[in-house]
């Protein structure tokens, strides 16, 4: 394939809410360019950019995918992201390696909740942006509601084309820079150029009357020519728009149908005209690895290489796939790579670009080059490449905290190894899936952001690595501990012919404060009970605690202290000993008004303002206590606390409650008493489960 220069070079990343034909828009692109011959379909199954089965099946995209189009002497690199905030971190290591974003906006339905979110990880990487209002041949499209959605809840957005028609009479758009109409009569996408319609006539100028005064406000020089002319020339305002939306103070508005390939032209036209190229965002910054130190990379083929990592897939068969993106200097196949995160130096096998799930080789990578190597060892999402005697280190992406756990067991027994090392390669590719071993509980547990992320990753754990598990509900991990004082006698005498066993020790139990976990005093005086015998006695009370004493749990915050006991000169020993400290605590408990405590989490709550009661009065219904409230823009931030038990499934509920519009996270707190009524219910189901 042709060489592009790093200035004909543009990477673009396709985002929005789930739902608004990001998909559809990225084949549209490829189908318009003339690159495929005929149209993925999302709904078919057909998309060369949603080809996981698990994303056909359920007709969403749950992982990025990457391709490219020609475009006017351009290389467009398209980068389709998950609309799903189960995946948004997907989405947000994309923005990170972009220049330059579309965001989908549906003429229906308007702002929706998780295009906020990708506006402000846009926001965060300082990214120009371009609007597309697409589905305008659906029922009940509107353009200006939705232009108007996203000027009230997100930013002002300036217009840039106007559609002709809507619902099914949408035939196609007015460009207002040039006051030119295209009407869309090919199936391709092709189009061609007619005078603006004579009933938009007077609408068109007056919407291009804003959009020059738009692109006037963002440069003082053109604001001169304005106030002085009255006008601004086309050639001014091509490229005051450009320096506007490149120094993001311009956000220009198109609309269209990717479906029918309406309007998708024109916005490719946007793309390479007037969102900028890898020199127009200029140096990358870093830091010297293991300093604070400030580096920078220019844009340039002859600066020392350096590339970021914004995602890997894991393969069963190709082995790991690695997706960087170049900010400096050039790389060809068969080049030592330093990778500052582990200090080591790895051997590039073969470059390629992707095309979906297909791979092009790729002779020399330029600065802004998008592409993927094969079967690095230890490169993972959020590394950077550079050359060893240039070393930098480029800002990572971290994973947010995880917000859904699900207890997972093998199907198969003896699978429990296989599932440790599958869930570690899918990790690779997902750094929001974690894997831990309760100790407290003795249950593995896989966590994620929400159900659908950790169903999806157990169906490619069946598919990619032949596991098979069962996800259940996490054991909460309760406590025991005790609410009073006792003094009580462990006595343990066994005579069966010859040697016989006999250890006797009286013990005191009294509570401690909250968190104070286990003390041992030995108080024994005289000797009664040798000192060779007392440590054994104390090991027996550790077992006991560790096994519960109501209901199988720990038992924690109290002091056990040995005050008196006995021995026999021949038939005493540890294993007595132990065994009577462990027969005197079990007693002792319960005389001391034993109850159970459950895990007490701090939790945060963003969602929209019209929620609030809704999700205050959720909470209470959860035994929640609001702890406060934060603004956020449009939105508010309950903060709270709340049992562990209560919102083991609030993901989907959260999700339910507040139209998909809610986010939290959580941290736990500390230990509270359980309510009796529900102490009972626990108690008693552990005791059945026992049985």
């Amino acid at each position: 394939m042709a060489k592009y220069e790093s200035k004909n070079l543009r990477n673009v990343v396709i985002v929005g809410h789930g739902g608004t034909g990001k998909t559809t828009l990225c084949e549209s692109f490829l189908f318009v360019s003339g690159k495929n011959e005929r149209a993925g379909r999302v709904d078919e199954g057909t998309s060369s950019f949603d080809y996981e089965p698990e994303e056909q099946r359920k007709h969403i995209s749950i992982s990025s995918a990457t391709n490219f189009v020609d475009w006017d002497k351009h290389k467009v690199n398209i980068v389709d992201t998950p609309g799903d905030s189960n995946f948004a971190y997907d989405t947000r290591s994309c923005l990170r390696a972009a220049d330059a974003a579309v965001i989908l906006v549906d003429a229906v339905s308007g702002v929706e909740f998780q295009t906020e979110k990708v506006w402000e990880y846009a926001d965060r990487y300082k990214l120009p942006r371009v609007v597309f209002i697409n589905r305008m041949d659906r029922e009940r499209a509107h353009f200006f509601n939705a232009v108007e959605s996203v000027k009230s809840r997100i930013k002002k957005i300036t217009p840039i084309f106007l559609p002709i028609g809507s619902e099914d009479a949408f035939k196609g758009v007015i460009d207002l820079l040039a006051m030119k109409a295209y009407v869309f009569d090919d199936p391709k996408g092709g189009y061609k150029t007619v005078d603006v319609p004579e009933d938009m006539k007077n609408e068109a100028e007056g919407m291009r009357e804003t959009m020059m005064e738009d692109i006037a406000e963002s440069d003082e020089n053109l604001m001169e020519k304005y106030l002085e002319d009255g006008e601004i020339s086309a050639e001014d305002m091509k490229a005051g728009l450009r320096a506007g939306v490149i120094s993001g103070s311009i956000v220009p508005a198109m609309c269209g149908s990717a479906l029918k390939h309406i309007g998708i032209g024109p916005l490719m036209d946007v793309i390479v005209r007037y969102l900028p190229s890898p020199l127009d965002r200029g140096p990358a910054v870093g830091t010297k690895p293991g300093t604070d130190e400030v580096e920078e990379r220019l844009p340039d083929e002859s600066a020392p290489f350096s590339a970021y990592v914004f995602k890997t897939i894991a393969d069963p068969y190709a082995g790991r796939l690695t997706l960087f993106r170049v900010y400096s200097g050039t790389l060809k196949s068969d080049t030592l790579v330093y990778n500052p995160s582990h200090k080591s130096s790895e051997r590039f096998g073969n470059v390629f670009y992707l095309e979906g799930k297909s791979q092009k080789p790729a002779e020399l990578l330029v600065p802004g080059d998008i592409a993927a190597v094969a079967k690095l060892k230890e490169a993972v999402t959020g590394d950077t490449f550079c050359a060893e005697k240039f070393p930098i280190a480029f800002e990572k992406v971290e994973p947010p905290p995880t917000v859904m756990s699900f207890a997972i067991e093998p199907k198969t027994r003896g699978d429990e190894e296989k599932i440790v090392s599958s869930i570690l390669r899918l990790s690779e590719e997902d750094p929001t899936l974690t894997f831990s071993r309760n100790e407290e509980t003795k249950e593995m547990i896989l966590s994620g952001m929400g159900q659908v992320h950790i169903e999806v990753n157990v169906e490619k754990m069946k598919r990619k690595f032949g596991v098979d598990v069962l996800l259940k509900q996490p054991k909460v991990p309760y406590r025991e501990t005790i609410k009073s004082k006792t003094n009580i006698q462990g006595r343990y005498k066994k005579q069966s012919g010859g040697r016989g066993q006999f250890g006797d020790c009286w013990i005191d139990i009294e509570p401690m404060p909250r968190g104070n976990g286990f003390e041992f005093a030995d108080k024994i005086v005289g000797g009664v009970i040798p000192q060779q015998y007392r440590p054994a006695v104390e090991k027996g009370i550790v077992e006991a605690m560790a096994d519960g004493v109501i209901a199988g749990y720990p038992v924690v915050d109290l002091k056990v202290s040995l005050v008196d006991g006995s021995y026999h000169t021949v038939d005493s020993s540890e294993m007595a000993f132990k065994i009577a400290g462990s027969m005197a605590f079990k007693k002792g408990v319960m005389l001391c008004q034993p109850i159970l405590l459950e895990p007490i989490v701090n939790i945060e709550i963003e969602i929209p303002d019209e929620y609030m009661g809704d999700v205050i009065g959720d909470l209470n219904s959860r035994r929640g206590k609001v702890l406060g409230m934060d603004s956020k823009g449009h939105h508010q931030i309950v903060k709270a606390q709340v049992p562990l038990a209560e919102i083991l499934k609030y993901a989907p509920d959260l999700t339910s409650m507040t139209s998909g519009r809610g986010t939290f996270t959580y941290s736990h707190s500390h230990y509270e008493e359980v309510p009796a009524h529900l102490a009972e219910k626990i108690i008693a189901e552990s005791k059945k489960e026992e049985a």
